[in-house]
């Protein structure tokens, strides 16, 4: 073999190389985020050592920014930290971690999309547990992180404006939470001109409304159960 072929072999592999070292980073920004995106319960708040170990791993800037918010939560009271998360997330409609909801308030075209995200988790061999819809963040989030990346990944790509908006909410109201959606975005392309547009329209225009109902999620009768309860 040529000396070319050789040095264009070798540089295959170091992409090769690049790319898993790119993927598993991805998937552990991910993850480290799904569990910090949810509810601070006990069992997370025992992991944060763990956490910050993982997320001091990473390259920057998703490493330093979930290093910055894991710090936050080892010098808060749980008790502050329980009731922050309810006041930013579930108080707040532009704060909604549902990724549909704002890009398709409630309305028939929702429905279509929490079905469209179901069938993605079916299709992995993944069924959701009774209480939580397929579009929470931190299921997405989870789901590109342990079970696919690449189907995640074209999920979180899909809402890419929307998480954009969470990130931008989170910001201005300097929310601790803002750089666990920093980290996220990172794992992320760029913004382009019809993800920004995307983003202004959505700000400006709020989740839409619908007065007729949302018939179509008689399709699925558990969907149309879970939305009595969190949105």
């Amino acid at each position: 073999m040529s000396g070319r072929r050789l040095r264009k072999a070798d540089q295959t592999r170091r992409t090769n190389n690049s790319d898993e070292r790119t993927l598993r980073d991805q998937r552990i920004a991910w993850r480290i985020a799904a569990l910090l995106l949810d509810y601070p319960t006990q069992r997370t708040l025992d992991m944060l050592e763990e956490l910050h170990a993982a997320a001091r791993s990473l390259p920057r800037p998703a490493g330093p920014a979930l290093v910055s918010f894991v710090d936050h939560l080892r010098r808060t009271p749980q008790i502050e930290l329980a009731a922050y998360y309810v006041e930013t997330f579930d108080l707040r409609r532009r704060n909604c971690l549902h990724l549909s909801y704002y890009a398709f308030g409630d309305t028939r075209k929702r429905g279509m999309a929490l079905l469209r995200f179901k069938h993605a988790y079916r299709a992995a061999g993944v069924e959701l547990g009774e209480h939580e819809l397929p579009d929470h963040l931190t299921v997405v989030l989870e789901f590109a992180a342990t079970v696919d990346p690449i189907v995640g990944r074209r999920l979180l790509m899909e809402y890419r404006p929307v998480v954009e908006l969470l990130r931008l909410s989170l910001r201005d109201s300097d929310s601790p939470y803002r750089a666990v959606l920093d980290a996220v975005c990172a794992t992320l392309p760029e913004l382009n001109v019809a993800d920004r547009r995307r983003v202004a329209e959505l700000a400006a225009q709020g989740p839409p409304e619908e007065q007729v109902g949302l018939e179509p999620f008689a399709m699925d009768p558990i969907l149309q159960d879970q939305l009595g309860g969190r949105r």
